[in-house]
Parts: C-alpha cells; structure tokens; sequence
C-alpha cells in the first residue's frame, strides 16, 4: 500500500506540474474551414511523394504542403481507414473498399476491390483499419479481415466470431485482438492464437508494439501489458496513476522509442522509453480539440494527429518550444530576465515571476501593473522600467521610485549613480542607505529617450525613433545639458535602435547598421552587421546584446539571425536561424531575448514566448517541389484540367494557365516561398512569394517552359519543377496562310512595282509628251512663223507669178491685139504679097507656144486647177480647158476673145457651150463656179 501511495506521489509531483505550465513543440492546426470537410478524421498515412492523406466523415484528403483537396467518398458515406503503398492509396469505409490511383491530371480516381472481386459485404460493414505486408493488403471490419494479393488479386477472408478491435503490423508480423478470444497472429493466411489471457480476452487493446525484444500491448483503460515467455505482465511506469484516469483511443510507438498516446477527452500524452511523461498536450496548451482518434508519424518524424474536430501536426524535434498563455492572459511580454534564479516577464499587463527550471505557475509582481518595457540588472539590482515609473523587485515585490512617470531604461554611471531614459528626457538615481532615490532630471532635454549609451561622462548619444541621433554634452554633475547636436549622418526610422557593442556604438535602422567613428566623429555603415538587418526582409532594426555568450541578436521577417567572434579570423560569423513569423510574432521594434541556459534562449511573443535550443539547430533537409496540377482556359470559359504527363499544344484561343505547386514540408516553424520563370515570356527569375499557384492570361503564341523552385530556410529546393507547352498561332498566323501572306506580299509588291514603275512611266510620258507638245507648241509656233513666212513668200511669189501671167497674158492680148491690126491694116491695103504676110501673122496667131508658155504660168500660179476640173468634167477638150483658165483669171469676155483669137461674141458662144457640159444651173455663174474649185 506504501508502495502504490509513493508511486502514485511520484507521479503526481512528476506529471501534474507539466499539465499546468510546461513549454510544448510547434503545433500546426488545421480546422475544418481550412481543408473543407467534416471534423472527424478516422486515419492518416503519408505516400512515397511526401503527400497526407486523411481518411475523413466526408471522404479522403489530400494534403500537399500547401492546399487541401477533398475526394469524397463514392458511396458518400464515412471513410474509416487509408494506407498509402507504393503509387496507390487504400481506402475503406461503408460496405466498400479500394485503392486510389493519379491520374494524368493529378486527381485521384477510385478502384473499388470489393465490386470487382464481388464480395459480399456484412450489412452494415466497416473497414476500420488497413495495414500491408509481403505484397498483400489486409483490410480490418470488426467481423472481417479481407487479405488482397496485389500481384495475383486473389482475395482470402477471415471470419471471426466476436468483434475484431485492434489489427497492427510489428516486425513484419500482422497482430490482431478478437474480444472475448484473446490475440492472434496472422500466419499463412490464418489466424494463430498468441495469448488467450484474461486481460487480453476483456480489455480492448488500443495498440501492439515491440520494446526489448518484448511484443506490448496498449490497453485501452489499464495500461500497458507485455508477453514474457507466453506469459502477460503489468508493465508498471510512473505515468500508470495518470493514465489509469484517461481513456486511450490511440497510440504510436515512434521511430525514437518514445510513445504517444491519444485520449477520448484529455488530448495527448507522450511518454518516454521507460514510460515517463514527457509532455501532457491538450486543447489548453495548442491543440484544436481533447479527443485524438488517429495518430501518425510521417518520415520526417512529425506526429500528425486526427482529431475529432480538426487535424494537428506537432514537431517535436524542432528546436523551438513555446509556452502559450492561454487561460489568465497576460498579454505580450516586452522583456525578461533571470535574476536570482527567477525567471521575470514583463508584459503589457505587468511583470510575472517564477523559479528558473521549474515547472511552478508564473506569480504577478505586487504594484506592477501595466505596461514594462523594460528589466535589467545594475549592481545586483533588479529594475523595471514600467509605465509608471522605474521599480526596484525583489522576488514578488516591487518598489516604485517615486517622482518620475513613464521609463525606458537604465544604465550604470557608478555604484552609487544610475541615468535612466524616461518618456521626457533623462534622469540621475542615486542610491541612498541601500535605496535608489531621485536625485535630478538632466535639464536642457526633454525629447523621449528610448534608446540612449552614455559614451563618456560628458557625453551621451539619445536616438528618437521620429527625431533621429542627438548628441548631448552634460556638465559634470549630470545635472544640465550644455549643447545638443542633431547627427546627419544617419537618418531617422521607425524601430530603429542604439546600443553599446563592446567599445563600439551601433545605431541600425533599416538601412542597415552604423558604427560611431570617434576620429570622424560621426556614424558610418558597417557592411558586416548590416548583415544583422537586410533591408527585403526588415522587420525590425533592435538589436540584442547577449554579453554573457558574446551573441549579438537580431529579428527579420523570415529568421533570427546573430553574430558570433569568428572562430579563424576578427570578422563575425554570422548565424540564421529560419522562424516563420507566425511562431515569433511580437511587439514590432520590441522584440526580446535572453539567455537561459548554454545555447538555450527565451524570445517573448505576442500569446507568451518561445524557448530556443541551439543544440538542436540542424541543417535543412533536401527537399523538391512538384507541380500538381494544371488548368487552362479561353478567355471568360470554364477551366480545363490538363495532363501532367506530357506537353501539349494548345490553340491560341486557349492561352489562359494556371498552375499549382507544392512542397511538402510540415514544419510550422520554416518559411517557405516560391519562385518561377517562364521561358518563353521572361528571361530572369520571380521574386520569391508564398503564393503556391500562379494565373498567366492572354499569353500569346509561342514555345514556353513553366518553371517554379522553392526556398525553405533559405535553402533552394533540389529540383525545378517545369512544365513545356506550346500556344499555337492563330488560324490566320499558321504556315499555310504566312505562305499566302507571303505569296500576296510578293504578288502586292509586284503589282505595286508594276503600278509604280507604270506610274513613273506614265507620269515619265505624260512629262515627255508635256515637253514635246510644249516643243509641239513652240514647234508649231516656229512652224508657223515659217509658215506664215512661207505663206507670205508665196503669196509674194503667186502675185508675183500672176503678175507675170498677167502681163504675159496682156503682153500676148497686145500681140494679138497688134498682129490683127496689122492683119487688118494689110487686108484694106491691098491683095498683093499680102497673102504671104497673113500667113505668117496667122501662123503667129495661132502659135501653141504661147499656150505652153501661158499653162505652165497657169500651172505655177494655180496649182493642180486643170488637174481638177478635168477630173470634174472629163469631156472638156483642151479649148475647153483653156477657157476655164482664162475664166479662172477673171478676165472678161473681151479679154479672152485676143487670146483665143476669136470674137468676143464666139467667146459668149464657148462659154455658153461649157456651161452646158458641165451641166450647170441656169442660175449659177460660170465664173463663180470655176473660181470656187
């Protein structure tokens, strides 16, 4: 009896403690709203890609690192029980089981066993757990068990006569527990009792597993139990008291050893090899719900629990832990210390105390509420630097020095003398018969002083996060400011700090780190503890000096990163240590840490702290990403699912893509961001985002290459994943249409060459045909200026000629004229010898010379006349002819007759008679007549 009230002592001193305060791993919930099904999740198993599947109320999750994807199940009804082997994931649920396979577009598409091998199920079956060995997968109901070949697909069945609870695989053994029967062991296809004890016929076993070369079982209200040569014993631990009050629904025998335990309604328990508590897990402390249906271990050594309402995941080897005030809040702690073997916290609430290294609730300081900012040791001295003033603390007591309102911090002249920074300026306590007085504000200076190093006793440096750096000189006594000098060396900004490094004084802000130079007497930037501080991750530029372990610390979005005395040579190493900002979120530019121990530090937060142990810091593991599905899209239409498998051309109306990646690291504490190119459409990598899928719209055609890494602690993924495709022109852009576009392009050429070059000639002949008519013209011009001189020269000649015919004609009218008178005159003369001479005058008369003569006159002067009228009248005789001519000279009747050497009355006589040949009206003038043709 002595011995059972010790143990249960033991137990309660050793566990109790660890339930109400105790610092538990990173705990990543993810709620029903964040994977979109129901709350109760049955089963959980991890493929060869790293991928989570949770068998859930709605059907089977998907987890890929990053999105959750519901399959629900086909009967829609709730899945029990997944096993994820080789390229396929088992199911089973209501009166059904199967596998899942991918398929080329990455979505699961289920194979239902029990359809295609006809078995016919008991009316309200189950399968409530699955497991595998040596190529065959066992299905569990509580009245079955269904062994499947995976090569041959024979199916065997093992009926049972009670209910089967519990079925698990150990050292390749298959074990299962019939109620009332006891346990068996599954060899050559059938069951082999292994022990029909009485506590393993009544007790329903939560869990088998080996330990010591030892098969254990995990009873579900008794504890644990174990096989010693056949015979079952008691496995008494420390933790027996403790569990004997809790039911147990599941467990795990992790890689390490260690087991983990899940309850109906107290969440979860973890026990050590020799089954000691090491951690007591409940909704209070992190998890979503007290009720642990599943638990799983996944080949990163991440417990991943199944809850009644939601799905956890604990880290338990990282090397962060925190302590989460959940129950009391007390708001985000500011600062903190260990001194005198307490560990202080200085929140937005007040300052909280404890015993260093125990497992005690932190005590509220008397006095101290409201907001600290700040705790440090001076001379053995505990200050709090507090709204209200500076406190001097002792334990669980505080005392105020009165006359000051609103601090900052402190810091040592002397032994005796402290300056602290208050919100109005600075001021001196003097320390009194063992007490710490007000002695002076330092006048001359009232701007708030944060941040301030005293560099010597006559001068300190002040830094106002909106002001910017002030130098002051003090007088002697530290009692008035005698000069300020604003420093334009460094410019002013938001949680910017000053701090005194060793011998040097460091300003950061976010544009990096800045030492005071005493010879130039002013900052300068430092580029290796600008490091401390990169400016595409700022968070805050507050640095931290660990002068205990030489450590100088500061915060960023992605880590917290310190330099360390460099091992080899004077330059610093520098340290990082990846955070994702969700586990150290805090007050911004407020940022605490301290040492606690060797390597392990204390970092206040926003919902209580996080403890940090640098033994566990270990490099990151390799990792890859992988991109799980595609779709594509026109523009204003439903997406398309495309295959992964191969690369496709798509037309250039479907030129909208959306692409899904992931990597599956289940590390709340890691940062993961991603990066991409598209060759094809840019040349350089993205910047890095924590966005897991990408939308690229209206891409036009052309050959692409999708690629996307991730980084995860500033470490690059081993692979890229990519993905090629090609957007094909448009129907009007195709090889087909470019050849016509092209044959159209040489043929429009052609033509306008031909157009053109007729253009040219045209414009080249109508300038041509310009000029020759202007050379027409003036052509023309000259032309009939010679005309008109011809004209003139013959109308000059022509009167001339008819001048000569005219007076040829009258020379021979007066030689007739006279041969006839002188004919006359001989005839009335006398008859003798006169015959003679009128003949010779007759033959003179007569004379056809003088017709030759006259026609060729004729003919020069009236060209072509004779021609014509003969022509006209070809029955004019030559007298007829000579008629006309003598009439064409508009001579008279009486002029004619000489020449015919005829009357005039003979002459009216021809005329008539040619009047009639040529059939000429009675009214029309003969001599018009011929002067008209």
């Amino acid at each position: 009896m002595i011995k059972k009230i010790s143990i249960f002592f033991i137990a309660f001193f050793i566990s109790c403690p660890l339930f109400l305060s105790q610092e538990v791993p990173p705990i990543s919930t993810f709620s029903a709203e964040d994977y979109g099904a129901e709350n109760q999740n049955w089963a959980i198993s991890q493929s060869s890609n790293k991928y989570i599947y949770v068998a859930n109320n709605k059907g089977l999750l998907e987890f890929n690192g990053a999105d959750w994807q519901l399959y629900t199940t086909p009967n829609e009804t709730i899945m029990r029980s997944v096993k994820s082997f080789k390229e396929k994931i088992y199911t089973g649920f209501y009166m059904d089981f199967g596998f899942w396979e991918k398929n080329e577009f990455g979505f699961l598409e289920f194979t239902s066993i029990a359809q295609e091998k006809g078995v016919k199920m008991i009316e309200d079956e189950q399968i409530w757990e699955i497991a595998e060995l040596d190529g065959w997968m066992i299905f569990k109901s509580l009245q079955r068990i269904y062994l499947y070949n995976l090569e041959t697909k024979n199916l065997k069945i093992i009926e049972s006569e009670k209910n089967l609870t519990k079925l698990s695989k150990v050292e390749n053994i298959i074990y299962f527990q019939e109620l009332g029967k006891g346990v068996f062991m599954i060899e050559n296809g059938v069951p082999k009792l292994i022990s029909n004890d009485a506590v393993l016929k009544e007790n329903k076993i939560v869990a088998f597993f080996l330990k010591d070369d030892k098969l254990f079982f995990l009873t579900q209200k008794n504890g644990f139990y174990y096989l010693a040569d056949n015979e079952l014993k008691k496995w008494k631990i420390t933790a027996d008291e403790f569990l004997s009050k809790k039911t147990i629904y599941s467990a795990k025998q992790l890689k390490t050893g260690n087991i983990v335990l899940g309850s109906i309604a107290n969440g979860l328990i973890k026990l050590d090899k020799d089954g000691n508590i090491l951690y007591y897990i409940t909704q209070g402390s992190g998890l979503s719900n007290n009720t642990v249906l599943t638990i799983f271990e996944d080949v990163d050594s991440n417990i991943w629990l199944g809850l009644d309402n939601g799905i956890n995941t604990i880290n338990f080897n990282s090397p962060f832990k925190s302590f989460v005030k959940r129950t009391n809040f007390w708001g985000t702690i500011y600062a903190s210390i260990v001194f005198e073997d307490n560990l202080y916290l200085g929140t937005n609430q007040g300052l909280y105390f404890k015993r260093k290294n125990s497992d005690d609730e932190f005590e509220f300081v008397n006095n101290t509420q409201g907001q600290v900012w700040n705790l440090q040791e001076v001379n053995n001295t505990l200050f709090c630097s507090h709204d209200s003033g500076t406190f001097v603390v002792n334990d669980n007591n505080a005392t105020l020095i009165k006359g000051i309102d609103g601090t900052w911090s402190v810091s040592k002249i002397d032994d005796n003398t402290i300056i602290q920074g208050s919100y109005d300026g600075l001021y001196i306590l003097k320390k009194t018969n063992d007490s710490w007085v007000l002695r002076n504000k330092i006048d001359g200076f009232s701007t708030s002083s944060k941040y301030f190093v005293l560099k010597d006793l006559k001068n300190i440096f002040v830094n106002h996060e909106y002001k910017g750096v002030f130098k002051l000189k003090v007088d002697e006594d530290f009692r008035n400011v005698t000069e300020i000098i604003k420093d334009t060396s460094v410019q002013k900004g938001i949680h910017s700090s000053l701090i005194q490094y060793k011998n040097d004084i460091l300003y950061a802000s976010k544009n990096g780190v800045f030492k005071y130079s005493e010879k130039e007497d002013r900052f300068q930037k430092d580029s290796v503890f600008s490091k401390l501080i990169p400016k595409d991750t700022f968070l805050s530029a507050k640095l931290i000096f660990d002068n205990e372990n030489n450590k100088l610390w500061s915060f960023t979005k992605n880590d917290i990163r310190y330099f360390t005395p460099g091992k080899f040579s004077k330059k610093p190493d520098l340290e990082i240590i990846p955070i994702n900002r969700t586990m150290q979120k805090g007050a911004s530019g407020y940022e605490n840490m301290i040492s606690l121990d060797d390597k392990k530090y204390l970092i206040g937060t926003s919902d209580g702290y996080l403890t940090l142990d640098l033994n566990k810091i270990v490099e990151p593991k390799d990792f890859v990403i992988q991109i799980n599905r595609i779709f594509n899209n026109e523009t204003d239409k439903a997406q398309k699912k495309i295959s992964l498998l191969e690369p496709k051309v798509f037309t250039n109306l479907e030129n909208n893509f959306e692409f899904s990646y992931s990597v599956t690291n289940y590390h709340k504490t890691s940062s993961i961001q991603y990066q991409y190119l598209l060759e094809g459409l840019n040349s350089k990598w993205s910047k890095l985002s924590k966005n897991n899928y990408l939308l690229f719209e209206n891409l036009p055609f052309g050959d692409y290459t999708f690629k996307v890494r991730a980084s995860i602690d500033n470490k690059l993924s081993d692979n890229v994943a990519e993905y090629s495709f090609t957007i094909a022109k448009p129907w009007y852009l195709s090889n087909v249409f470019i050849g016509i576009y092209i044959i159209s392009l040489i043929v429009l050429f052609y033509t306008l060459h031909i157009a053109s070059k007729s253009y040219y000639k045209r414009q080249r002949e109508e300038l041509l045909q310009k000029t020759q008519r202007k050379l027409a013209l003036k052509e023309l011009e000259s032309s009939q200026k010679i005309i008109k001189l011809n004209n003139d020269k013959l109308r000059s000649d022509i009167e001339s000629k008819n001048r000569e015919l005219a007076t040829s004609t009258m020379s021979i009218i007066k030689k007739n004229e006279f041969l006839n008178t002188i004919k006359t005159e001989l005839i009335s003369k006398g008859n003798t010898s006169i015959d003679k001479v009128v003949k010779i005058i007759d033959k003179n008369l007569n004379n056809t010379d003088d017709w030759k003569m006259f026609q060729e006159a004729f003919n020069n002067a009236d060209k072509k006349f004779l021609k014509k009228i003969k022509s006209k009248h070809p029955e004019l005789t030559p007298n007829d002819l000579r008629l006309c001519a003598y009439l064409r000279l508009n001579l008279a009747s009486k002029e004619i007759a000489p020449l015919l050497n005829i009357s005039p009355r003979s002459v009216e006589v021809k005329r008539y008679r040619l009047r009639k040949k040529m059939d000429l009206p009675h009214d029309e003038n003969l001599t018009n007549y011929i002067l008209e043709i």
